[in-house]
């Protein structure tokens, strides 16, 4: 809500806990129609010992809710 009163509709998105923290933050800004890039080295997740590594979960998920899921390198050069 904030953001859109500031008429912020793209968001760049990183953080220490993807599976989680990252991906709640993804799923309402996609609700309030803000375009979410992902930065997907710059996002962290831990390694499950019986049900495997969050990362790869955590960016399957975001390939399908983010407009985009990109390394810092591919956002820098794009920013350039």
């Amino acid at each position: 809500m904030q953001l859109g009163k500031r008429s912020i509709s793209k968001v760049i998105l990183l953080g220490m806990l993807e599976n989680l923290c990252v991906e709640s933050h993804l799923r309402d800004l996609v609700e309030y129609r803000v375009e979410v890039l992902v930065i997907k080295d710059a996002t962290a997740a831990p390694q499950h010992p019986e049900l495997g590594d969050g990362y790869q979960s955590a960016l399957i998920n975001y390939g399908y809710i983010a407009n985009a899921v990109l390394s810092t390198n591919e956002v820098v050069a794009a920013m350039a």
